[in-house]
């Protein structure tokens, strides 16, 4: 038996996903939620935060934004299965590249232009495909993972009471190469989901699961599926770094 779940990040695609007969979603990218202009100031301060308090601080802007986004995904699919992926791309990709706009977020960060130039240099990457992304801006900045799994358990848990609905949050992990980074990972989300739960009060399930999408990952799927509850298949990584 087939099932056929659509890739969705918003709440009107999510809607249109099922008008076509769609039976969940298996991939919400998180990272195109950040690009609303509303959200997206908040994590370029984030990116150029100085110290983790710094960062935390931004993140803790954006928190209550992504959820409420998780909250339109989970009421539009009820019962469905929802799939949401952990921030993947590298972090130069959400900075501006237009002289115009790197002055106005030097203006409005009190950092100078020179200071956000560096920065960009810094986060600049060779070859983005396989740069610093995926599951290891997690383990750079578990803060941010953090702020993502309390963003998906909060509005999973406020959607199941609205509606008295069981939801059950699949979080994947994108681009681990090997089980000790998913792990690591995977303590991060499930220390953060199980006090949330707790606080709640409530016997909410949630899954842990990853992106098979480095050749590496594949090869290793075997360890990697000891601590993975599910796997999806990141063709179009996998297929440029075979390649």
């Amino acid at each position: 038996t087939l099932h056929v779940r659509a890739n969705a990040d918003t709440p009107r695609d999510a809607h249109q996903a099922k008008v076509f007969g769609a039976e969940g979603i298996g991939l919400c990218r998180t990272e195109h939620m950040f690009f609303d202009k509303d959200k997206i100031f908040s994590f370029r301060k984030m990116i150029l935060a100085e110290t983790k308090e710094e960062r935390v601080a931004a993140l803790a802007e954006i928190e209550p934004l992504q959820q409420k986004d998780f909250e339109g995904l989970f009421e539009e699919m009820g019962e469905l299965n929802v799939n949401i992926r952990l921030l993947d791309p590298p972090l130069h990709e959400f900075l501006p590249q237009e002289e115009d706009k790197i002055a106005e977020l030097a203006a409005a960060t009190g950092h100078s232009v020179e200071f956000i130039h560096k920065r960009i240099e810094e986060l600049h990457e060779f070859n983005p495909m396989m740069g610093h992304r995926g599951c290891r801006l997690a383990v750079s900045y578990p803060e941010i993972c953090e702020m993502q799994t309390s963003a998906i358990i909060k509005a999973a848990i406020n959607v199941s009471k609205k509606l008295n609905i069981e939801i059950e949050p699949e979080i994947m992990v994108p681009l681990v190469l090997e089980v000790k980074e998913l792990k690591f990972v995977k303590n991060i989300i499930t220390a953060t989901a199980d006090r949330l739960i707790k606080e709640a009060g409530v016997n909410m399930k949630y899954h842990v699961g990853t992106m098979i999408e480095i050749p590496r990952a594949a090869l290793l799927s075997d360890e990697i599926a000891e601590e993975a509850e599910f796997f999806s298949f990141g063709t179009n990584d996998l297929t440029q770094m075979t390649f």
